[in-house]
């Protein structure tokens, strides 16, 4: 066993949630500094949002940012420059889950489609995402993202392919899980309200549920992750101490059960107020200056 992979290990019976500001700091730079398997990356800068144009240079810095800490990263889009991202990580040495992103419009979601074949095929691409939370924000038909993701299967037959939504999604629809080679479940405890000391197991109860749903089927949690700051959501209250023990909590989790984990997000965005209220801005593990926040 490394050394990294010991020292891990030793930490995965830690209780934080009587730590102070400063030891939880500590540790959550400790667990950073020994890597974490996934993040979801965040491209737009402030006053940047989608649908403008990502310059290759952003994408560079904010990747060598985070590439000492993450084997992994996901990718939401395939266009607007967020096909470079790909490209780029694969130049560092990571590796990438890579999504088209779908909605109701359907000139976008062919070039979204054919520009994940594209990366795929020039092997940029480990993991194939066709579409995220498609089904939760009602855009798409069951039987249309079904199409897109045979179609997406059958020209890339050696990548992994999948859909991201929420847990539960997968045991609504079982159509769509039985079509995906892999499960990619969202799990967010802040979202339905549940009170930070009783997160982590509610994210295990989250991801079990998952892994019903796909009876065999390997699961990734493709997003989760504690706001530093906004209004709270029922007894999830955002704060500076509790976005700290939600990553530890998670991390050590992920180490211990050997669980795949994207953790939401790398940096912040504010742009993301618009559609989630204050904490939308306020999800990285670095803020909006690029500046680690512990």
């Amino acid at each position: 066993m490394s050394y990294r992979k010991e020292k891990m290990m030793s930490l995965t019976g830690v209780n934080c949630a009587n730590m102070s500001t400063d030891k939880l700091q500590s540790l959550s730079e400790e667990l950073l500094k020994n890597g974490m398997h996934g993040l979801c990356f965040s491209p737009y800068g402030e006053g940047q949002e989608p649908g403008e144009q990502i310059s290759e240079d952003q994408i560079r810095r904010r990747l060598e940012i985070i590439k000492p800490y993450t084997q992994w990263i996901r990718v939401f889009s395939c266009t607007e420059g967020n096909e470079n991202i790909p490209k780029i990580a694969k130049e560092l040495g990571m590796k990438t889950l890579v999504g088209a992103w779908l909605g109701s419009d359907a000139e976008i979601n062919e070039k979204e489609v054919q520009g994940l074949l594209e990366l795929s095929k020039s092997g940029y691409v480990d993991i194939a995402a066709v579409g995220n939370e498609v089904m939760y924000r009602g855009d798409l038909e069951e039987g249309e993202l079904i199409d897109f993701i045979k179609k997406v299967k059958k020209e890339i037959p050696d990548i992994p392919v999948g859909y991201v939504d929420a847990y539960y999604e997968f045991s609504a629809k079982p159509k769509i899980t039985e079509v995906c080679d892999v499960i990619l479940a969202n799990c967010y405890p802040y979202w339905e309200g549940c009170t930070q000391e009783y997160s982590l197991m509610y994210m295990k109860q989250m991801y079990q549920e998952a892994v019903r749903a796909g009876k065999g089927k390997k699961v990734i949690i493709t997003e989760t992750g504690w706001p530093s700051q906004g209004s709270s959501l029922g007894g999830a209250h955002p704060s500076y101490d509790n976005a700290l023990k939600y990553f530890i909590n998670a991390q050590l989790w992920s180490k211990q059960d050997d669980i795949e984990m994207f953790y939401f997000s790398s940096f912040d965005e504010s742009w993301k107020v618009d559609s989630e209220g204050d904490v939308g801005a306020y999800w990285g593990l670095w803020d909006k200056n690029e500046k680690l926040k512990f």
